[in-house]
């Protein structure tokens, strides 16, 4: 029997797009109450992936709760925003320079996001995670962390006892027991929240050397996927588009939000390339049941459903939603679309307009897909018009 997996990809406060898309997935759904055994989430995507694969009831109740999470979202609720907290973030990266670049007590990180501890304690039933693989609802759930010492991308996941780790090329997979601190070691962005301790080392967000992100689901058995992603693909809208000239040499903002996009978007659309190169080969390959048996290559189905907007062009309106320190320091590096460095607020911005915003994106985009869906899950149930 085909096992679907949901991929979740990172990208910060664009998670809540993700939200969007199984809010209506849902709806066009309403008699399957677990479309996924698999789940597999990255960076703040691995936040989402646990707090669908512990809840306790069905994948139209999770997915509801999900989305009342992410419409009461405040900045406050994520990191700490006071002028005296940012100043002190700021005093805290200067000070490493007088030490080898090593924060003294704890770890490094302009921003400290102490609150999204709370808040993921008390929203996520880690402990029900295991109730579900025991009864069968759930195959396996998966997180993906950066481990800064050995520069591994380490996927720890819980699921089915018969499922074992892998190791492949900086690349890892350990069963584990997820915690509250396996999501936080996925969502630390780099320099922004600081790492987490983990097995003797320090992780940081799972999207950086995250070179398969697609990999895990496989691993964990999945033949089929169901991939959110959090960037707008121009290539669905026209294939050339004349640059704009800039007036001005690119911001530190602008900088950083390449730089973000470079570790939390290109690998998965480079992953979902060579998946379609390698179905396209074993579709003309003579002998299947060899590929399958001998060098476990199977084909493998996936839907993609990815903004239909530019998110960095929402994040540049939205900029203003942001607390006073937070808006004085995004336009001093150039977080805004003026600076051209909206794309690094894109991933900060927790205000619950921007995230509202992302999720009526990401509703109405799944149901412009409504056909594909139907046609993805293949269920005899019948869709609503």
């Amino acid at each position: 029997m085909a096992a679907n997996a949901l991929i979740l990809s990172g990208g910060g406060a664009r998670a809540a797009y993700q939200a969007g898309v199984l809010l209506a997935l849902s709806e066009l759904l309403p008699c399957l109450e677990n479309p996924f055994p698999i789940i597999c989430g990255t960076s703040a995507g691995a936040i989402n992936a646990l707090a669908m694969a512990a809840h306790p009831g069905t994948f139209n109740q999770s997915a509801q709760d999900l989305a009342q999470t992410w419409r009461e979202l405040e900045v406050e609720k994520v990191y700490k925003t006071g002028w005296g907290d940012l100043t002190k973030g700021l005093f805290k990266v200067a000070g490493s320079l007088f030490h080898q670049g090593v924060a003294r007590g704890k770890p490094l990180g302009l921003l400290d996001n102490s609150p999204l501890r709370d808040l993921l304690s008390g929203v996520i039933p880690f402990d029900n995670i295991q109730n579900r693989v025991d009864a069968g609802l759930l195959e396996a759930v998966c997180v993906t962390a950066l481990g800064y010492s050995s520069g591994e991308s380490v996927s720890f996941f819980q699921g089915n006892p018969a499922l074992r780790g892998w190791r492949r090329a900086r690349r890892v997979g350990t069963p584990s027991l997820l915690t509250v601190e396996h999501l936080l070691a996925s969502s630390a962005i780099p320099a922004v929240f600081p790492a987490v301790p983990l097995n003797k080392e320090f992780f940081g967000d799972g999207a950086m050397r995250q070179l398969a992100p697609l990999s895990p689901a496989l691993h964990l058995g999945a033949s089929r996927m169901f991939v959110i992603g959090v960037s707008h693909n121009p290539m669905k809208t026209r294939w050339f588009k004349p640059k704009r000239a800039l007036d001005h040499p690119p911001s530190i903002a602008q900088i950083l939000g390449q730089m973000f996009n470079s570790a939390f978007i290109d690998t998965l659309e480079g992953d979902l390339e060579h998946l379609d190169r390698t179905n396209m080969l074993l579709k003309l390959a003579a002998d299947k049941e060899l590929c399958e048996k001998t060098y476990n290559l199977r084909p493998v189905d996936t839907l993609v459903i990815t903004p239909s907007k530019p998110i960095d062009k929402i994040a540049g309106r939205r900029v203003r939603d942001l607390p006073k320190s937070l808006r004085f320091f995004m336009r001093a590096v150039g977080a805004t679309a003026r600076g051209g460095g909206a794309s690094v607020a894109s991933y900060l911005l927790f205000s619950h307009q921007y995230c509202n915003e992302l999720m009526e994106l990401g509703y109405q985009d799944a149901m412009w897909e409504k056909a594909a869906i139907e046609d993805f899950f293949s269920h005899p149930c019948r869709l609503p018009e």
